[in-house]
Formats: C-alpha cells, structure tokens, sequence
C-alpha cells in the first residue's frame, strides 16, 4: 500500500462523494479530480462511491443517512451555490455548511466539503471556466484532506486500541 493510503485492518474504507446536479458541467470537475488525486494517492477508486442530489440543500441529509450507515469512513459534499440576484443563496449555503459541520460532530464520520459560494457569479464564459478550473484544485484539496484525517483517525484509533489491549 502506498503512502498516505487510506489503511484499516480490513484495509478497504470506503469514501461516499454527494455532488449536486445545479451547473452539474462545473460540479463533476471536482468529482473527477477528487477521484483521480485520491488514486494518486492509494486509493482504490472502486472504494469511493458516487452519489447525485438536485441540489446543495439535499446534500446533508443525504450525508447523514450515508454517515448513520456505518458503511463510509469518509463523506465527500460538492455543490455550487451561486447568487441568482436574490439573498437567499447565502441561507443556503449557511444552512449546507451548518449541516455538513452538524453531521460529522454527530456521527464520528469526517465530512468534507467542496461547496462553493462565490460572492457572484455570472453565466458568461470566463466565469464559467474560472469555476470550471477552481472546482479542479478543490477536489485535489479535497482528496488530500480526506486521506490526511482518515491517515490520523486510523492512527488515533489504533493507540487507543493498543491502549485498551495492555491496559
């Protein structure tokens, strides 16, 4: 196994990715560089599984059923939440985040998130392929993130288990 791969005793996690479908052309960007990077990194892309919501909003309560399932180590969100000329993308994007945070406390299960919410947004070109760009280096942060904590909670876990052994 590589460095910095994902290790367990079973020496398979499983890592859950949610990505909403809104201005899915720019969203998937992160998805596949996420993919890519975490290989990159020792992780079997067999071991990550994909799943879509309409939107942002959907994401956490799809986080927490995925969390509560005790069958993902690690919980991936990526949305875009952009300003469409009304306030209420900022509640949302609050309400997102607040809920990502509130599932990971709740569950034990690190969430990471790779939803954006640029101060404006508009749908012409360069815009697009700004974002098109950025959702590229979020899911290589990402990636590194989520092999990086799941690297520390393993290690956290396994003094604690060889603490109770010889205790």
């Amino acid at each position: 196994m590589k460095a910095g791969a994902v290790k367990t005793p079973s020496s398979i996690q499983r890592i859950a990715f949610i990505q909403a479908t809104w201005h899915r052309e720019i969203v998937t960007r992160a998805r596949e560089s996420f993919i890519a990077e975490a290989q990159k990194l020792g992780v079997d892309s067999n071991a990550i599984d994909v799943f879509e919501v309409p939107g942002a909003f959907e994401i956490p309560l799809h986080a927490k059923t995925l969390a509560q399932s005790g069958e993902y180590a690690a919980i991936v969100a990526c949305g875009f939440v952009v300003n469409g000329g009304i306030y209420r993308h900022e509640f949302v994007a609050d309400a997102v985040i607040s809920g990502l945070m509130r599932v990971q406390l709740d569950t034990d299960v690190p969430v990471f998130s790779v939803v954006l919410t640029p101060l404006n947004f508009h749908e012409h070109e360069q815009h697009r392929q700004f974002f098109f760009d950025h959702f590229v280096i979020k899911g290589q942060e990402a990636a590194h993130a989520c092999v990086r904590t799941l690297d520390s909670l393993n290690a956290i876990r396994a003094t604690r288990l060889k603490q109770r052994a010889t205790a």
